[in-house]
């Protein structure tokens, strides 16, 4: 018997044909015992009947006969068109009948008149593992009434025929006339607060949950009108492993029977959404959801009351996708930049102008911008590789790209002018090409050696370290086997909290704020120990800081490359140097005697002296309890080292990306003088020859850890010189100790000829 209506518990996920896939997978959850709205499902064999009945089947099937989709005009003048016809047809007498009754069952059985529901549609080739249409069609809500209820049906029917579905079915050879779509009609959950999320990771498919969530209706969330609240949940234990609070500004809310978009009030803007008992009755939640179904499942979420609701599930399709999909042979090049980190990487570009954009990102897209921020550092972590119009190779996109392993070409000029969102391109992030369409990688398309010959570990006495940007990329840093790690990085620790670490002290949450550092320095120190982590303290910019809670009072500065950053501002605000100093005794009383300190941008001796003070107050002593060293990266410390060696030093590090800018007055991050910027400029290497020469006089141990670190020709220089160690970003720690090998084998061959 053919079914024209179905309420959810009489469905379940292999009704897919008539219910399509959210209306399978909603009566799915509801047998399962999974919370969910009630509501019933307008079948397809309703929408067929319709079609049928009404004699527009043959009509919309000889408009889309000859269509070419490419054709934007075209496409789109025939999908009004078509979607004209369906809104303008009235619905056969029997059909609205079975409508009308079905949704007054509903307010009976939730014992309300007229009950606000949401109308979306559920096309029947949508939600399935190998394809998804999820987004191509429409979702109302807040409808209220039988009346509008048929009408808003009736335009989910006509959504099937918008735009971008004909587009998408086009693409991926469905036949028009074999998808049909069915309509949910469900509970309105009026929602406190709403969002998605993934049972595993959506790029990568490891073991953890990922929460978004803001406040009001989910449609903030799934449009990408805000930057959500992220939260990352270990699957097998529960506990939260890690969250960034996002600036919320924007909610949709009901009101007078309409979802309305308004300002998110301030005092909620960067207020975290989720307490740790939701996330834990979410995570719950995404774990029975995935046993259920057998695999990962993107589903999304609603809170109303206290009570915790899914909306829906549906598989995670990005999972295990093919790059090869769609590829081509050709190379024609369309951009050309600066390659910042190496490989090449294949996907749709995503163009994001506003914070507030990063949504959109999803696992295998390239993410183009003018330049990154950390705040975009999660959507980053979900790109396959990142495209900027600024920026040289040791701006923000390219250290973070490197750090992450994926590819990145900086300082294009105008990519988010050339490149149109969705449009497939690939990258050369060694080269700073990009090319249109997917490129083969041939190298990847050889086949497997027949046998592998595996290298012996090179032995250098120049020691190899490797910069560390973020805490959970400490162990991939640490498998390269580097000797320790020459510069850690405070920055995103502090900027991923989402609240400004002032904001911590004057709220009287300094403990906490000692808490998130020593847990994520913690994560470093423990995968190196005993091997030694040279911690920077603080050294962000104030731009970056402008988006956090409680950075609405950041001074606006004309270049902020040059103003209050580094150990400066720490000396104004030593209640966060002190924060910073109190995480590092901690972990020296939990027995981590590896952790070194590292001053940044100091250029006088007084602000080494004055930060010793501070950790002293902090309970931690310098050289005896930890190293305590300094970045030199302005040219005064570099031709006053003398005096900071009398101050007291136990290592120094050359910053030479700051370095090679102070010194040439180079903006580093301007593509405009890009070419200009060189650390191998004799007045740099100069400065680090002078630098080095007075510190192995006085037996004070000298790094790097800016970008020259990872270039041979430089590095080669640095050993000669008698540098201590060479600390590079984590894909050149193994060509950098060969380029240390080969110089020291020089070294060697040279002293002996000079015996002979």
């Amino acid at each position: 018997m053919v079914k024209y209506v179905a309420f959810f518990e009489e469905l379940g996920k292999d009704d897919v044909g008539i219910a399509g896939g959210k209306g399978a997978n909603l009566g799915e959850l509801t047998q399962a015992g999974i919370p969910v709205p009630p509501g019933f499902v307008v079948t397809a064999a309703t929408y067929d009947k319709f079609m049928t009945d009404t004699g527009l089947q043959p009509i919309v099937m000889d408009m889309l006969e000859n269509l070419d989709v490419n054709d934007t005009k075209e496409l789109q003048r025939v999908s009004e068109e078509i979607k004209d016809i369906i809104t303008s047809t009235e619905i056969p007498e029997d059909i609205q009948t079975l409508i009308i009754e079905s949704y007054n069952a509903l307010c009976q059985r939730i014992g309300k008149d007229d009950v606000y529901v949401a109308i979306r549609s559920s096309a029947t080739a949508e939600d399935l593992p190998e394809a998804s249409f999820a987004g191509q069609q429409d979702t109302f809500l807040n409808i209220r009434g039988a009346e509008d209820v048929m009408e808003y049906v009736r335009k989910c029917w006509a959504s099937l025929f918008e735009a971008r579905a004909i587009f998408y079915r086009e693409e991926n050879n469905f036949d028009h006339s074999r998808v049909y779509i069915a309509v949910v009609v469900q509970e309105m959950v009026d929602a406190e607060k709403a969002g998605v999320m993934f049972t595993v990771h959506p790029s990568t498919g490891e073991d953890k949950i990922l929460i978004e969530g803001s406040w009001g209706l989910g449609e903030a969330v799934v449009s990408g009108s805000v930057t959500p609240d992220t939260y990352w949940v270990d699957k097998s234990t529960g506990k939260l492993l890690e969250f960034t609070v996002g600036e919320k500004n924007v909610m949709f809310t009901r009101e007078d029977g309409r979802t309305v978009k308004k300002e998110v009030p301030p005092e909620l803007r960067n207020r975290r959404v989720l307490s740790d008992e939701e996330i834990a009755a979410l995570s719950e939640m995404g774990r029975r959801i995935q046993d259920h179904y057998g695999s990962p499942q993107d589903t999304e979420w609603a809170i109303m009351d206290g009570e915790v609701y899914m909306l829906q599930s549906r598989p995670i399709t990005t999972l295990g996708e093919a790059v090869e999909e769609g590829e081509v042979k050709s190379r024609d090049v369309i951009l050309r930049g600066l390659g910042a980190s190496p490989g090449l990487a294949s996907g749709k570009v995503k163009i994001i102008r506003e914070i507030h954009e990063l949504d959109k990102i999803q696992a295998g897209d390239i993410l183009v911008t003018v330049m990154t921020t950390p705040d975009m550092v999660p959507a980053m972590k979900r790109a396959s590789g990142i495209i900027t119009d600024e920026g040289g190779v040791t701006c923000h996109a390219a250290i973070v790209s490197r750090e992450l392993g994926i590819p990145c070409v900086v300082g294009t000029g105008n990519a988010t002018g050339v490149l149109s969102e969705n449009q497939v391109v690939s990258i050369d992030g060694n080269k700073g090409l990009v090319y249109e369409g997917r490129v083969v990688e041939e190298e990847k398309k050889e086949s497997a050696p027949e046998s592998v010959t595996v290298e012996s570990p090179i032995l250098t006495v120049t020691e190899v370290k490797v910069n560390v940007s973020m805490p959970e990329a400490a162990r991939k840093a640490a498998a390269t086997g580097a000797d320790g790690v020459g510069l850690l990085r405070t920055e995103h620790m502090m900027l991923t909290t989402g609240v400004h670490p002032r904001k911590f002290i004057e709220d009287g949450r300094e403990d906490e704020l000692v808490r998130i550092l020593a847990e994520n320095i913690l994560k470093v120190a423990d995968e190196f120990y005993p091997r030694p982590v040279w911690y920077r303290t603080l050294d962000a910019p104030t731009d970056e800081f402008k988006t956090l809670e409680g950075g609405e009072n950041e001074p606006y500065e004309h270049n902020p490359m040059l103003g209050w950053r580094g150990i400066r501002r720490e000396l104004d605000e030593p209640e966060i140097l002190r924060a910073e100093f109190r995480a590092i005794k901690k972990l020296h009383e939990q027995g981590y005697t590896n952790i070194g300190i590292m001053i940044p941008l100091v250029q006088h001796p007084d602000e080494l002296r004055k930060a010793k003070r501070i950790a002293e107050e902090a309970g931690l002593r310098p050289h005896r309890d930890v190293e305590f060293g300094i970045m030199v990266e302005t040219p005064a410390a570099a031709l006053i080292i003398e005096d900071f060696i009398a101050e007291g030093v136990d290592f120094v590090s050359f910053g030479t990306n700051d370095l090679t800018q102070y010194t040439l007055a180079i903006d580093r991050n301007n593509e405009h003088v890009a070419d200009l910027y060189t650390e191998g400029h004799p007045a740099v290497l100069k400065l680090i020859e002078r630098v080095i020469k007075k510190c192995n006089e006085a037996g004070v141990k000298t790094s790097i850890c800016g970008q020259a670190g990872s270039i041979p020709r430089i590095v080669e220089k640095l050993v000669e010189l008698g540098i201590s160690s060479v600390s590079a970003n984590t894909d050149a720690v193994a060509e950098v100790r060969k380029t240390v090998a080969r110089a020291e084998q020089r070294l060697l061959l040279k002293a002996a000829r000079k015996l002979l």
